[in-house]
């Protein structure tokens, strides 16, 4: 039995992310009661005022707005021979906590997948029909149209201010944008940042070698923007603290900056901090939940009641909450049966750093999204990955990072501390920029989710268990990216160069940040045998709980996921308030 139990609610909203933050605007507004409970502490607004926030010590390398590995810790291995290990520190990703989440630490490139990225299964059986893919592969179709999805990928390019260059207006291809994005039926609301000094040469070569470079699209806005929650965003001054920090001048689209301080006024929500959810509370017939149990910042187990349930934290928790509710039979990699924990993915990085004895970027006047890529390298949009018997791709980059000094990039050999480094910083600090790949990730039977046998967390629950390592789809991948990179580097002809790309007997390194940009788990699909949910981001199983995140990604695409998890966020709550609350049952019939 609980020690306690509070008033019932229509729906409670487990964290107050993204994707917690837009249900619970979206429901709230509908005039539903919403409770959000959130594992963090609070993070208002007067918390990162200026100058908090510029701090690269406390936010870039002590990880302040993060969550610890003490208290969402997950265990690894390459296979299922081996055993899983916990993770101790944060390395290749690092999840927020908190209200806000990842939202407020994230770097703001808010980018598009493509229609092909989509329907990806659909693209693969058409142009690999005669090549050999991995057997063990298993990409699927997103379980919605273009047409569908693109109406929730407008509304929030319009909750979050962006700002860019647009490609494709309805199908007419725009100078100057992305002219493989999928139509758009609005322009973007603001146009592009500022190009800076390494972004206009990068996008100089990589025109003149054929591609179509195009501003990164950046939730940094360039202009003042009101919202159409009413939510005021203030333009960008390129102040360089925007990846792994909340925003000093509220010009970065965050849950903070764009819907909390609105939600928060209506009478009809509220939401308590430091509540670490550990289980979805199940009828008796366990097809409908009755609400939640939480342990509260004293230590007390608290039942909250409701109708309907909203799993909306990191990917990562969403999956284990299922599993540790018994939502969806957990996945078997031997006989394929079972659908949580299914498909997990991630991704890789790599690129070049060059070194100009003759040139200086202001590297400190920058945004994170700050930048210009290319996304001729994606599916469906080069013949080589065919030809080579690989799929996937990625957005090519040259995105100026801070000016910080903290890990600032310098000459292969140069000492990483004492006399030499400092001598070395004096020469080379500010003479550098980046060319960076963000790949695809495709997604295999043996990598996955589980519980962990051995280990649990300090609630005395079984940490999540991660199997996942690089395949040589991804390595393959890696080594073509790698030509390009340096095709356009000796263009640039840098003074000094070095390199970090994957070699093709690599294993993936839990202990280098790539991103924190992991999918899958807990995802969406048309049909309950091979999908824990379905197009609306309902369980199949238990039909009043929906799980919105990255999660529900069937594999990755080479852009990042925030777009999409706020258009697939705001269509699964438009079928609430259209549709589920009229009838309340299973939205999709199979």
């Amino acid at each position: 039995m609980p020690d306690i139990t509070n008033d019932d609610v229509d729906v409670v909203i487990v964290g107050l992310g993204w994707a917690g933050s837009l249900m619970a605007i979206e429901l709230a507004q509908a005039g539903l009661k919403v409770r959000a409970l959130e594992r963090g502490p609070d993070r208002p607004p007067e918390d990162f005022a200026y100058p908090k926030p510029a701090d690269q010590y406390g936010y870039a390398t002590r990880n302040k707005v993060f969550a610890t590995p003490r208290d969402a810790a997950l265990t690894v291995r390459y296979n299922t021979a081996q055993q899983a290990l916990p993770t101790r520190k944060w390395g290749a990703f690092a999840p927020g906590t908190g209200v806000g989440g990842s939202g407020l630490h994230w770097t703001a490139v808010l980018i598009r997948a493509t229609p092909t990225d989509l329907k990806l299964k659909t693209y693969a059986d058409q142009a690999y029909k005669h090549s050999n893919l991995d057997p063990e592969m298993r990409i699927k179709d997103f379980p919605f149209t273009w047409n569908e999805i693109e109406p929730h990928y407008d509304f929030f390019d319009k909750v979050c201010g962006l700002s860019g260059t647009t490609g494709n207006l309805r199908g007419q291809i725009q100078p100057g944008g992305d002219p493989f994005e999928g139509p758009r039926s609005n322009p973007y609301p603001l146009p592009a940042l500022h190009d800076t000094y390494n972004n206009t040469l990068f996008a100089d070569v990589a025109r003149k070698l054929g591609y179509h470079p195009f501003p990164n699209p950046s939730a940094n806005v360039s202009q003042a923007w009101t919202n159409p929650y009413g939510a005021q965003i203030a333009p960008c001054n390129y102040c360089g603290f925007c990846s792994k920090y909340p925003c000093l001048n509220y010009s970065k689209a965050s849950p903070q900056t764009t819907i909390l301080d609105v939600v928060k006024r209506l009478p009809n929500f509220d939401y308590k901090v430091n509540a670490n959810v550990i289980r979805v509370d199940l009828h008796a017939d366990r097809k409908t939940a009755r609400g939640v149990t939480y342990v509260d910042e004293n230590m007390k187990e608290v039942f909250q009641p409701a109708k309907i349930v909203i799993l909306s934290s990191f990917q990562f928790a969403n999956v284990r909450l299922m599993l540790l509710s018994g939502i969806g039979k957990p996945y078997d990699p031997i006989t394929e049966t079972g659908v949580i924990g299914r498909n997990y993915a991630f991704l890789s990085n790599g690129g070049a750093t060059l070194f100009f004895k003759d040139k200086h970027f202001n590297s400190f006047a920058t945004a994170g999204a700050t930048g210009e890529m290319f996304n001729d390298i994606s599916p469906g949009n080069f013949d080589d990955g065919v030809k080579l018997g690989f799929i996937g791709g990625a957005k090519i980059h040259s995105s100026q990072a801070s000016g910080a000094p903290i890990g600032t990039a310098l000459p292969p050999g140069t000492p990483s501390w004492g006399r030499g480094w400092k001598e070395g910083m004096i020469d080379w600090y500010d003479h550098s920029m980046k060319i960076s790949i963000t790949t695809t990730c495709m997604s295999y039977r043996g990598h996955f989710l589980d519980l962990d046998p051995n280990y649990k967390d300090p609630w005395g629950q079984p940490l999540l268990r991660m199997t996942f390592d690089w395949r040589q789809n991804e390595l393959k991948l890696q080594r073509y990216l790698r030509d390009i990179v340096l095709k356009i580097s000796k263009e640039l002809n840098p003074d000094h160069m070095s390199e970090s790309f994957l070699a093709l007997d690599s294993h993936w390194d839990i202990t280098k940040y790539v991103s924190t940009h992991n999918v899958g788990g807990a995802i969406m699909g048309d049909s309950p045998r091979d999908s824990a949910l379905n197009k609306y981001l309902q369980s199949w199983d238990v039909h009043n709980v929906f799980v919105p995140g990255g999660n529900a990604f069937p594999q990755n695409f080479q852009a990042n996921p925030t777009a999409t998890i706020g258009a697939i966020t705001l269509m699964a709550a438009h079928a609430i308030k259209t549709q589920y609350l009229k009838n309340p049952g299973p939205l999709v019939k199979v």
